[in-house]
């Protein structure tokens, strides 16, 4: 659908949330447990605070137990079967759906893993929104990272360019002379929950 007929304005969160925990012995980081509720939950709340609207949601490992035990009233559920050839399948997938709803004309990419990062990081690099041609990206000491400000007109680049756990790395890096970098180290902690001693970013 042409990026005119894109509601203009509005930045959807992207929630990448499939990834199965490989070295967390499997289990899904979307229902790893925070504060008495799955961490997709948090994930999720914390975009909608900081400005994104519509929400979605890309599930993977055991996305039927995801759907049954976590609280994603409101959300776009998108499905990743190939969630095993890492995040940037999911980005893909995300990217897929919301070109095909035409919703929104940025979307801001967060990772489940990252419980750190907050409501006042996301609102940071939304409020980096200039309409479908917005790049931009969360920097932690100059070192960039999460959350990503994809405006539409860079979705099919970054989805073909998607690949393994690179997520939009290659594209971003291709495009710096159009990223905006965002400061957040002193809001934010981009820390990822990747094996058991991460579990304890969760308290």
């Amino acid at each position: 659908m042409s990026g005119d007929a894109r509601d203009a304005g509005r930045v959807a969160g992207l929630v990448l949330a499939a990834g199965g925990g490989r070295r967390l012995g499997g289990r899904p980081k979307a229902l790893l447990p925070r504060r008495g509720r799955p961490l997709v939950e948090h994930a999720v709340d914390v975009v909608r605070r900081g400005g994104c609207d519509p929400v979605y949601v890309v599930l993977g490992a055991s996305a039927a137990q995801v759907r049954q035990r976590a609280d994603l009233t409101g959300c776009v559920l998108v499905d990743n079967p190939g969630w095993g050839a890492g995040m940037g399948s999911s980005l893909r997938a995300g990217l897929h759906e919301l070109a095909r709803r035409a919703d929104a004309d940025a979307a801001l990419v967060a990772l489940v893993d990252q419980p750190g990062v907050g409501a006042r990081a996301v609102a940071r690099v939304r409020a980096a929104h200039r309409g479908p041609a917005s790049l931009a990206a969360a920097s932690y000491g100059g070192r960039r990272g999460h959350p990503v400000l994809l405006g539409a007109a860079h979705w099919d680049g970054v989805a073909r360019t998607a690949s393994g756990d690179r997520g939009a790395r290659s594209y971003l890096r291709e495009h710096a002379a159009a990223l905006t970098l965002v400061e957040c180290a002193d809001v934010a902690d981009p820390a990822d929950v990747d094996t058991p001693q991460d579990l304890a970013l969760l308290e």
